[in-house]
């Protein structure tokens, strides 16, 4: 029983669940500072949030296997289906179940929330296309993940719509002012993959899996990258200072910057893929001070204020 629990929580890949919740940590922050937060909103949708990562690490671990991707040659940690611990059909039957969750927190998210039909049924569609997306990345017969779509749909899910969402459903508005916290959790979003492309971007080459990082090149990824990380600080930054209040309150936020930098100087050290792979959970790192870091602030904003 114990190591059959010890395969199924290393294939939900734990290290790589703050990276579910930062968005609505981020949108239900930005809901406390007009006094319209709701504690069983933000709890329902961290669960929603976090089964729906789950759901597309364990299509990914699948998807990857079936194609061949996940070989002695990947250099990432060893998935559930290629130690051979874990069955392509057992895999499917894990997807299904997982499904079935994501659906149950989701409609309890949604029905809890929302008051108007027409709000209801949108966020039922954008539910379902989330769940397509987890699943789509790399199952199918064209996965958009192959071909070097993800790093729009993490942007989109992990950023805009986790953001805005999340913030849409404790307040049941959509403020212009979530543009700058959602590209910032975005581009960070897209900043973890990178790393996950950059690190297998050999192996990924050979079978065929055409990431960006792919097709930029280890040289060009790593400038993809430096972009990212200043993107996503700078989309914070102005927004606290668009704020009103004194500017000190923001200055904890800048301790992210020392984060971000050694994380950033140390990709551009990198030489060798092999040298990427330590970096996945650094980064998962900084995205999640970055936010939390950002909340803080947030917070202390709106209590002075």
């Amino acid at each position: 029983m114990k190591q059959s629990l010890r395969i199924w929580l290393d294939a939900a890949r734990p290290k790589t669940l703050p990276l579910a919740l930062v968005s609505i940590l981020t949108g239900s922050v930005l809901a406390y500072s007009t006094q319209q937060f709701s504690f069983a909103v933000a709890l329902l949708a961290f669960l929603t949030a976090t089964l729906l990562q789950i759901l597309s690490n364990l299509a990914n671990d699948y998807g990857d296997a079936v194609k061949g991707t996940d070989n002695e040659q990947r250099l990432g940690p060893m998935r559930a289906i290629q130690s051979g611990e874990v069955t392509q059909a057992d895999m499917k039957h894990a997807i299904i179940i997982n499904v079935l969750l994501t659906i149950a927190s989701g409609l309890a998210l949604v029905l809890y929330a929302l008051d108007s039909l027409h709000s209801i049924l949108a966020f039922i569609g954008l539910g379902v296309l989330a769940i397509i997306a987890a699943i789509a990345y790399t199952v199918g017969n064209k996965p958009y993940g192959y071909v070097g779509l993800g790093d729009i749909s993490v942007f989109i899910f992990f950023g805009l719509l986790g953001v805005a969402g999340t913030y849409f459903l404790h307040t049941g508005v959509v403020a212009p002012s979530l543009v700058l916290p959602a590209i910032g959790c975005g581009l960070l979003a897209v900043a973890v993959l990178n790393i996950n492309n950059m690190r297998d971007i050999e192996n990924d080459e050979v079978c065929g899996k055409r990431t960006v990082a792919v097709r930029l090149g280890q040289k060009k990824a790593k400038q993809y990258h430096t972009i990212l990380l200043v993107g996503a600080l700078l989309a914070f930054i102005v927004y606290l200072l668009l704020q009103p209040g004194p500017v000190w309150i923001s200055l904890p936020f800048l301790l992210s910057m020392l984060v971000v930098y050694k994380h950033g100087k140390a990709v551009w050290m990198a030489e060798q893929p092999a040298q990427i792979a330590p970096m996945m959970p650094v980064i998962v790192k900084c995205s999640l001070v970055t936010n939390l870091l950002f909340a803080v602030v947030v917070i202390a904003q709106t209590l002075v204020s």
